[in-house]
């Protein structure tokens, strides 16, 4: 590091700032207990209405969407409905489920035991076995699975509303597994798996301590963010995450769905199932000159980048620090 022996100078008292303002930034991300991170929907609240699905018809609905059409539409006091899901496989045989009313929290028992499924091919905005199309949502403790298979895109769970949350959720699917789409999202202790493209979209979205696994056995790729402007404030930025897979190099990091797609690995552990170029630019060179993929601090075998391609980067602590909190999806303002 430069300049370590010039005691006084600016330059040194500014990059020691930095560096200590950093680490107190990761330290509040990585380090706050998941469980705190989680709260919000445990005990009902003040303003909070608590609904229970049971598909034995021991709650007050039998079907996940019943629950969901019986929230109010337009609350303008903000309160919430918080839905307690019993454990069980619920297959949405009439109709997948749509979260379209804003303020609603979905908990279930655990991810193992508590399961939305379906299998259908992406064949329009209707496909995904769940969508959030409404703002202000929680998810906890939900496994979302599209049993489709291997064959074609299937969606598990596409997030177009704004401000969104996930913690302890399990994603599953084959290509095209989360569709992060529009609008500020954070997902804390998930687990996310898939072979191709499996977290797609322009959303602005922090991963924070989350499992991806690739089940590709070749030419797999974690990532395919769609930024199509430089304009566009999106991109997907994972802190504390652990990458795995099926076998080595069969996986790269992302490629480019949008010519200026953004994605950023902080602090991550990377299996060697990542190829050692890291990065793939889907056949179109020129998005070599406009999509910003960097990694910072990551270890694993996956993780070396001697030999990336050379039109990734390579974060410094300052470039990092922007994608590395909460403050990356404004979550100081909304995240409970």
């Amino acid at each position: 590091m430069p300049l370590l022996n010039r005691v006084n100078s600016p330059a040194t008292c500014r990059a020691a700032a930095t560096a200590a303002l950093l680490a107190l930034a990761c330290c509040c991300l990585l380090c706050f207990a998941s469980d705190d991170d989680g709260a919000a929907g445990e005990m009902p609240g003040p303003g909070q209405r608590v609904v229970t699905v049971d598909q034995s018809g021991k709650g007050d609905h039998r079907r996940i969407q019943d629950a969901i059409d019986a929230a109010p539409a337009n609350d303008s006091t903000g309160a919430t409905v918080v839905i307690r899901i019993r454990p069980g496989v619920y297959r949405q045989v009439e109709e997948k489920v749509v979260v379209d009313k804003p303020h609603v929290i979905l908990v279930g028992t655990s991810s193992n035991s508590t399961i939305i499924t379906w299998n259908e091919s992406w064949a329009s905005a209707e496909s995904p076995t769940v969508s959030v199309l409404a703002s202000d949502f929680i998810a906890k403790r939900l496994t979302f699975q599209n049993t489709f298979g291997t064959t074609a895109p299937a969606v598990a769970v596409r997030v177009a509303g704004d401000r969104a949350a996930f913690y302890g959720c399990k994603f599953v699917s084959f290509q095209d597994t989360l569709l992060d789409d529009t609008g500020r999202h954070y997902y804390r202790g998930c687990y996310v798996e898939g072979g191709t493209d499996f977290i797609f979209g322009n959303g602005k979205a922090l991963f924070d301590k989350c499992h991806l696994h690739s089940t590709s056995l070749v030419g797999g790729a974690f990532t395919a963010h769609k930024r199509s402007s430089e304009s566009e404030n999106t991109g997907y930025s994972f802190v504390g995450c652990k990458l795995t897979g099926l076998g080595a190099g069969t996986s790269v990091l992302g490629r480019p769905w949008g010519a200026y797609s953004r994605v950023i690995f902080a602090l991550s552990y990377i299996s060697s199932t990542v190829r050692p170029e890291g990065w793939d630019d889907w056949g179109d060179n020129t998005k070599q000159r406009t999509a910003f993929y960097g990694q910072y601090q990551c270890y694993g075998e996956g993780s070396k980048t001697d030999g990336r391609v050379a039109w990734s980067r390579s974060l410094s602590q300052a470039e990092a620090a922007p994608f590395i909190t909460k403050a990356w999806v404004d979550g100081q303002e909304w995240l409970r």
